[in-house]
């Protein structure tokens, strides 16, 4: 009795890029198309309805991009295998191949869509870390992702408003509520500087959603709109957390 064939998943936000791949699974032993879509938000939810143990993943993808789907799709309790479809120059191929990450040029040829499916991994956060800060175009995150059970919460990083270290965990505190992420809050800020200011040792503040910065006894702490919570400002970070706001525009923070 011959094995069932593997699922494949198929993300490409060009229709004739979809149909060619969708074409050439079908034409493999032992693999099957499980489904196919247009972005990397579409990815998550059929990733976790179907099952894939393979994701073709395009790169340039508005939105969310390829490398951000598979940094979410990492997070899930059983990731499938993904393999990056791009049609990126030499220069970013390279990228791929030094961090080990599987990848397909464009236009995909057959025998190299066999090879790739057989020896397909899944990728370690680190590893997808990695890429999205070796200057990739469109590589940012623009989510952060909270499992749920056996789903995938995504916040919009504008929506915000600090992110708190507790422990091995981190506290994202948005708009709708505050989910628990397992990641480092320096990684976080390394990566999110653009949205976030450090205020203290174990706090991040979204500096969109800062409303201002008061004195309390002989210290200062952060008004946060949207909340009532005054979050503490170390005096080691107040130098720092007065040049940000210098710098923000003056209505969004309410000053």
């Amino acid at each position: 009795m011959s094995a069932a064939p593997l699922g494949v998943l198929i993300v490409d936000d060009e229709p004739r890029a979809r149909e060619r791949l969708e074409r050439l699974v079908a034409e493999l032993p032992g693999w099957t198309v499980v489904g196919t879509c247009a972005s990397g938000l579409e990815a998550l939810d059929e990733t976790v309805q179907r099952g894939p143990a393979v994701v073709l993943l395009d790169i340039r993808m508005p939105g969310m991009t390829g490398i951000e789907a598979a940094r979410h799709l990492a997070a899930l309790e059983a990731p499938p295998a993904v393999v990056f479809t791009t049609a990126y120059d030499e220069y970013a191929l390279e990228a791929f191949e030094s961090h080990a990450v599987g990848y397909l040029l464009k236009p995909v040829r057959k025998e190299r869509l066999e090879a790739a499916l057989k020896h397909a991994s899944r990728l370690a956060p680190p590893q997808l870390e990695r890429l999205a800060a070796g200057g990739l175009p469109l590589s940012a995150r623009r989510h952060l992702a909270a499992r749920v059970r056996d789903r995938l919460r995504l916040i919009p990083v504008e929506e915000i408003l600090y992110l708190r270290a507790d422990q091995k965990y981190v506290t994202v505190r948005h708009l709708h509520g505050e989910d628990l992420i397992d990641e480092s809050l320096r990684q976080l800020e390394q990566e999110l500087e653009a949205h976030f200011v450090r205020i203290h040792r174990s706090l991040l503040a979204g500096v969109a959603h800062i409303e201002a910065l008061e004195r309390a006894g002989e210290g200062y702490v952060l008004r946060m709109r949207h909340t009532d919570e005054a979050l503490p400002v170390s005096r080691r970070q107040l130098a720092d957390v007065k040049r940000r706001l210098a710098a923000a525009p003056r209505k969004r923070l309410g000053i």
